[in-house]
């Protein structure tokens, strides 16, 4: 087994290190929370830890993908579309990561056809085998010695996620790549895990081990041998399934790692370091108090009783991936006012007059009148629009307490000036390029022609307009705050001043002053609307504001 041995627990380590996390059997098993469970335990050690994860598909970005088929696409500060993995691992290590921290095959692919118009190969034959395996090697080694973590110093260790499983036709030069970065870098400087699937089946729950000795063996047999198996299961696994498992997949017993079901992700990590996994990387977790902090944290909440509901009001509602983000901020501001946060998914479009299943509208009714607070998050496309339109009016209507992100900005804006303004036929050209009032406006700055990548993307200051407000005092000191941005559409700067003199006043804007990026309802105890995603910045025990307001005054803690 590979032992890294540091100088000292708080020093950096002799070189960079690299932690390889692969995935066999079958998708979905967490390989995202483990590369990041394992990040959090070298940050323990007082390591400086990166991220990149690699998407085998030729895609350039996450961007043009559908939340049906991907989940959420995951911004980043540089305006990054990136998959969503990466936002786990910003939450888990408190890191910022940028656009190259996401490898994908588009963009290995572009970089070496740009090379070879170049003439960068002098006349050779491009080939997959040196030429892109060279580029993803020397991708991987550029982007894991950027900085991180606001310090300004290279990592010490990267964590590299491989998306797919073992045996993806899409996957092959990335195993081959990495086959070969461990001679690059040095084999004691790579430590290979392997994250598998282990069923329980019969009646007496016995635990099976052969999909995991398969995909073990096809992987060897590729070229890359594990150091390390990290084992989904329903419970914990018996010493007599670690044995078979290390006997069968050459490994010791110590490294077959179980990572069964818990009440929270946030126990991932206490498991992994509770069966050794810092004395296998040679690393000494109590070097900082980040683990007992984490401890704490886990089991804080676990003992919530008290429950707070919030009405989450979409188009994606039977995939919470879609909302992986906003889901995450929901819960930092449950624990941050010590509630256990129950989600009540409402299918905007049931909210509708002419939705014609009435049990289902009535269902969602019923489920929105009893929230404590409404969330409508952002999204694409007019269905289901007049049914956040409605809740949005429920909430002004009510004094419940309400977020809008992004489209939640919009379609209140939208029902403000219906109801209150009385501007008939008010909506966003978006859905509606004839609307009687154009509420929201296509930016004029956006292309019209190419989807990829010409939002407005990115982290970019919002200047308060007001001294005093309910959002500005959750944010605290400055005279701005910087979030990240992912749309089109944007209020019509034409009708601002009609909309503020009854009460909905823009108390930020951006640097120009036309631009609307938060809303805030005179009289009322929280009706926020934000443009930008809070979503993408909120941390554990650091929650995003505008979510800490909802779940603040759905508590009537505010």
């Amino acid at each position: 087994m590979l032992i890294w041995e540091a100088r000292r627990p708080k020093s950096p380590l002799m070189c960079m290190k690299y932690v390889v996390v692969s995935g066999g059997v079958l998708s979905g098993l967490g390989k995202g929370v483990t590369a990041s469970s394992i990040g959090v335990l070298l940050k323990s050690a007082g390591l400086r830890v990166t991220s990149i994860k690699i998407d085998p598909y030729l895609n350039s970005d996450a961007g043009t993908m559908s939340p049906f088929e991907h989940g959420e696409v995951f911004v980043l500060d540089d305006g990054g579309e990136v998959d969503l993995d990466l936002g786990n691992y910003e939450r888990f290590l408190d890191i910022n990561l940028g656009k190259n921290n996401n490898l994908t095959t588009g963009k290995i692919y572009s970089k070496v056809i740009e090379a070879e118009r170049r003439g960068d190969y002098l006349g050779k034959t491009v080939q997959v085998i040196p030429h892109v395996t060279d580029a993803v090697q020397e991708w991987i080694e550029d982007v894991a010695h950027q900085p991180a973590d606001g310090s300004g110093e290279i990592p010490d260790a990267c964590i590299i996620e491989l998306g797919g499983t073992v045996g993806d036709i899409e996957s092959s030069p990335y195993i081959e790549a990495l086959r070969q970065f461990q001679f690059r870098v040095g084999r004691e400087n790579v430590t290979f895990v392997h994250v598998s699937l282990v069923p329980v089946m019969g009646p007496v729950g016995e635990q099976k081990t052969k999909p995991t000795q398969h995909t073990v063996k096809e992987l060897r047999g590729l070229g890359i041998t594990p150091d390390i198996l990290v084992c989904r299961s329903t419970a914990p696994l018996s010493v007599e399934t670690r044995e078979k498992l290390a006997a069968f997949c050459h490994v010791s017993p110590q490294a077959v790692m179980s990572t069964h079901d818990v009440p929270n992700i946030y126990h991932v990590p206490l498991m992994l370091q509770e069966q050794g996994l810092c004395e296998i990387l040679g690393v000494d977790h109590r070097a900082t108090d980040l683990l007992k902090d984490w401890k704490t944290m886990a089991h804080h909440l676990d003992t919530l009783t008290q429950v707070v509901h919030i009405a989450m009001v979409g188009k994606y509602t039977n995939l919470s991936d879609a909302y992986l983000s906003v889901i995450k901020s929901l819960q930092h501001a449950a624990m941050a006012v010590d509630r256990k946060l129950i989600i009540d998914w409402i299918e905007a479009s049931h909210l509708e007059s002419d939705w014609s299943n009435e049990a289902e509208k009535t269902t969602a009714w019923d489920l929105l009148k009893n929230a404590d607070g409404v969330l409508v998050p952002g999204g694409f496309g007019d269905r289901g629009v007049e049914g956040k339109i409605a809740a949005a009016h429920y909430a002004r209507t009510t004094q419940t307490p309400y977020l809008g992100i992004c489209l939640g900005l919009q379609v209140a804006t939208i029902e403000f000036c219906r109801n209150v303004l009385n501007l008939e036929g008010a909506n966003s050209t978006e859905f509606d390029e004839n609307a009687p009032t154009a509420a929201v406006v296509f930016m004029p700055e956006i292309s019209k022609t190419h989807l990829g990548g010409t939002m407005r993307l990115g982290t970019r200051p919002t200047l308060w307009q007001v001294d005093e407000c309910k959002i500005r005092t959750l944010y605290g000191e400055g005279e701005a705050v910087d979030e990240r941005h992912r749309h089109r559409y944007e209020v019509n700067p034409d009708l601002i001043e009609r909309i503020e003199a009854e009460g909905l006043v823009f108390v930020g804007k951006d640097e120009t002053g036309q631009r609307c990026e938060i809303f805030e309802l005179k009289g009322h105890p929280y009706y926020v609307g934000v443009q930008y995603h809070p979503e993408f910045k909120s941390r554990p025990g650091r929650p995003s504001p505008p979510f800490l307001g909802l779940l603040k005054a759905s508590t009537g803690q505010l």
